[in-house]
């Protein structure tokens, strides 16, 4: 189906998804290196170590301490949680880090998921974009005034995280 990012914007607002931006992208066909998944699982670990920025985000997840250590350790993801390519490699995306963006699996992840399918044959392709590195729909993110300890506790673990990688180097 070809979509217009009008029409586009129309069905992930369907989707419960009315604040994920699109990209328009013209699919050509791009052949993959037959270890990029080697690459791809060293390449979420960086990712997942990168998220020491997205400490609001993360808080929003309601993780659990120890879910928060493993992912910005780079140990493991949470349960129900994805990382996508915002290019898929067979479109040409790279293996970057600036090529993905984490989310729920269920439901924003098959949501995605569904939005391109429902594209597939079309010469223009409306791909989810999101601002940042972790996608959380806007309303999910609605707190009330007293501030969030979790925000801070976490803030507080992802700075002296940071400033001990940074010691490293």
């Amino acid at each position: 189906m070809q979509l217009t990012q009008e029409s586009a914007q129309r069905r992930l607002h369907e989707l419960n998804m009315a604040d994920m931006p699109v990209t328009e992208l013209r699919p050509v066909k791009t052949n993959v290196d037959s270890d990029w998944f080697i690459k791809y699982k060293k390449l979420c670990r960086e990712f997942m170590m990168s998220l020491t920025d997205s400490v609001e985000e993360l808080a929003l997840m309601n993780l659990t301490q120890d879910e928060f250590m493993a992912i910005i350790m780079g140990r493991a993801l949470p349960q129900n949680t994805s990382i996508r390519f915002r290019v898929p490699l067979t479109w040409g995306g790279k293996l970057e880090t600036d090529n993905l963006f984490m989310c729920w699996t269920f439901p924003q992840s098959w949501r995605l998921d569904k939005f391109i399918m429902e594209q597939m044959g079309a010469q223009t392709i409306w791909l989810p974009n999101p601002a940042k590195k972790i996608y959380i729909p806007s309303h999910n993110t609605a707190s009330a005034d007293g501030g969030n300890a979790t925000t801070d506790r976490l803030s507080q673990m992802a700075a002296q995280i940071a400033a001990s990688r940074d010691m490293r180097t």
